[in-house]
């Protein structure tokens, strides 16, 4: 008897250390796995702000040559993806870098855009000379409280 009252200690000891060091593993399991994504989230930031300089780069300096815009285009594509293999990025897709040199071209302030004439809005003309189906109901509305 004295031996089994002896050994519910250690088994109660056992059983306590088993769950410290089970919950111990979840929990640096947990901690490691956000590390690890908070570490991808990082990495692809860096990424594609370096996307993003390198298509800026290229389109400007293909801005002055004397080339029609799709070749410019296929170029600046060209050029960001030769700086991202020289860096090590394999795995970007060519249509993510083209939709990069894309938005280069749209934001830089050396590229010609296509400016609307004075007053000529097409936007403003459009709403202007669509049915209003607004007005339709203020009428009906109208002619409601004149008939009461």
């Amino acid at each position: 008897m004295n031996e089994i009252i002896n050994a519910i200690p250690e088994y109660v000891l056992t059983a306590v250390i088993s769950a410290v060091f089970i919950f111990a593993i979840k929990y640096v399991r947990t901690y490691v796995h956000g590390k690890a994504l908070h570490a991808k989230t990082v990495q692809s930031k860096e990424l594609w702000s370096f996307i993003d300089q390198v298509s800026e780069t290229a389109v400007t300096s293909l801005v002055g040559t004397d080339k029609a815009g799709d070749q410019k285009f296929e170029d600046a594509t060209k050029l960001v993806q030769d700086a991202l293999k020289k860096q090590g990025f394999t795995t970007v897709d060519v249509k993510q870098i083209e939709a990069a040199v894309q938005a280069a071209y749209e934001k830089s302030p050396l590229t010609p855009t296509a400016t609307p004439e004075a007053g000529k809005d097409p936007v403003l003309e459009a709403i202007k000379t669509a049915p209003n189906r607004a007005n339709d109901i203020s009428k009906e509305a109208q002619s409601c409280q004149s008939v009461q």
